[in-house]
């Protein structure tokens, strides 16, 4: 029999004793707590944090039981000494406001306190959490662990939401800032055997982890790529049936599925090492449901994101193929949100090649994208909902090369944007909201490909064609067919075999919608 598909349980007691499918991580499990002491790791939401803080807890409490047949218990050659366990999740941690957020922190130290019979003095959250690691290391001779899930979510949660909230959210980061700076104390470190925090965002050390400046951040670091998120190969040996069954459901073969899911939901790549796994989330959604379709949309984009995006009218078509520093994935501040940063470390771009220092970034997989350009769309132009169907039948129509209606629908969406939104139509702007309805829409599109002699403003792919966009701006559709075949764009897709299609489209700045194209095949 299968084991059953571990949707939506994050501890690793339930998913072992009530018979869930656990993807064995032990041996990354195994490396942290004999190699290191002090780790830190960012991640996006619905990657498995909580369930690797749920791990390291059984395993510091020398539940031996639990991970039987499991590689640490097989290979890892450890002790199973019980050791005291403090676990703070900042998910269950009320943070309205900061003195909620003190009094949230103080009540859950003093339930770990209690549940291990030692007693606090109602002070500071930080002579309290003191006061616990050492009281907790007198008491059973034994050095504590100290696990932090999601640290930021009193920060992050206040972003994107007016001057007030982003206040609160100083705040807080200023408690958290002194709270963690406990662990650095010279008394508190010697009654330490382990500390690990993990969350979203990798905030600068300067502001945040200023006083704990001995954390090892495991992020982007090679050995750790795959511990969160399933492999290619973690997929197919665990879960096998399950492919199967999908496989069936569809009327594919294995092999098609298997790509199909890859297409999907796989890309996520967090070092520089070419590993890429797939996002739990969506997978075992897939498997359960037997259907191929965007879960990703259940998790919501964050409305701070899109509004920053917004904010900076950040060139949305460039967002494929990305070329950032290494400095960005670590300068995530309150006071200077960088978009490339808050686009990696919430899961909406990953990493797709490394050159030295250059990281190339771009959307991890066709779900992401699709989900993603939909809440951008809506976002930037405030149609009404009812106008998401003439969206969803884009690509379809270019898929069938079944044209007027395509153009009818582009016109009917530019013509449903309200009048105030966007004074200034230009060109890149028609460009930004065209490519976000193909993408939108499930269409493969590439804005900006570069070739020998310049750069297609849109390729938009298909298994048995291609469509060359140009677009232009109170001209003409011919001005932009010409210019595809001047600069000899047709060479870079002569040798794919499939038939190439050219297309100019032409805005009206008057019209603020589409004033004419022009369609001709590349024979």
């Amino acid at each position: 029999m299968m084991r059953k598909l571990p949707i939506g349980i994050h501890t690793f007691e339930t998913m072992i004793t009530r018979g869930y499918l656990y993807v064995d991580k032990t041996q990354y499990v195994h490396r942290m707590a004999t190699e290191g002491m002090y780790y830190f790791m960012a991640r996006p939401q619905r990657f498995g944090k909580s369930l690797l803080v749920s791990t390291l807890k059984c395993l510091f409490q020398g539940r031996k039981d639990l991970f039987e047949g499991l590689w640490i218990a097989e290979h890892g050659e450890w002790e199973w000494e019980e050791h005291p366990v403090v676990v703070i999740d900042f998910n269950g941690i009320p943070s309205s406001n900061p003195k909620k957020l003190e009094r949230s922190i103080s009540s859950r130290l003093e339930e770990i306190a209690t549940g291990y019979g030692v007693s606090l003095e109602p002070d500071y959250i930080e002579l309290q959490f003191r006061d616990l690691v050492l009281a907790l290391g007198q008491k059973t001779d034994m050095p504590v662990a100290v696990l932090i899930d999601e640290y930021d979510k009193p920060i992050i949660g206040h972003l994107g939401k007016g001057k007030e909230e982003l206040e609160i959210a100083r705040a807080n980061r200023d408690i958290l800032k002194s709270f963690f700076g406990v662990l650095k104390d010279t008394t508190v470190g010697t009654a330490l055997r382990f500390v690990f925090l993990t969350g979203v965002s990798q905030f600068s050390k300067v502001s945040i982890f200023s006083e704990l400046n001995n954390l090892d951040d495991i992020s982007m670091q090679d050995d750790y790529a795959d511990m969160l998120g399933y492999t290619q190969e973690e997929l197919e040996t665990c879960f096998e049936g399950y492919i199967q069954l999908l496989a069936k459901k569809l009327g594919c073969s294995e092999n098609e599925t298997k790509s199909e899911l890859a297409q999907r939901y796989d890309g996520y790549r967090f070092s520089e090492r070419s590993v890429q796994v797939y996002n739990p989330f969506s997978i075992l959604k897939a498997f359960k449901h037997k259907r191929l379709k965007d879960y990703w949309f259940e998790t919501g984009t964050p409305t701070f994101l899109v509004n920053l995006l917004k904010e900076k009218r950040y060139d949305l078509p460039m967002v494929e193929d990305l070329e950032v520093s290494r400095s960005i994935f670590t300068t995530f501040e309150i006071d200077r949100l960088n978009p490339e940063a808050l686009l990696f470390q919430t899961g909406y771009l990953t990493i797709k090649d490394v050159d030295r220092r250059l990281y190339t970034l771009g959307y991890p997989n066709r779900e992401v994208k699709t989900a993603f350009t939909e809440s951008l769309l809506f976002a930037w132009t405030e149609v009404e909902e009812a106008i998401s169907s003439h969206v969803l039948r884009l690509s379809r129509y270019l898929r069938d090369q079944d044209l007027e209606p395509f153009f009818e629908a582009v016109t009917a969406i530019f013509a449903s944007i309200p009048y105030d939104i966007e004074t200034k139509r230009d060109e890149a702007y028609f460009h930004t909201i065209f490519y976000l309805m193909i993408a939108a829409s499930g269409g493969k599109a590439q804005s900006s490909v570069l070739t020998s002699r310049g750069r297609i403003d849109l390729v938009v792919a298909f298994p048995d064609k291609t469509y060359i966009i140009e677009f232009k701006c109170n001209q003409s559709a011919d001005a932009g067919v010409k210019q595809i075949k001047d600069q000899g764009y047709v060479e870079k897709y002569r040798q794919s075999g499939k038939r190439i299609i050219l297309m100019g489209i032409n805005f009206s700045t008057e019209k603020r919608n589409l004033a004419a194209w022009k369609v001709e095949e590349v024979h």
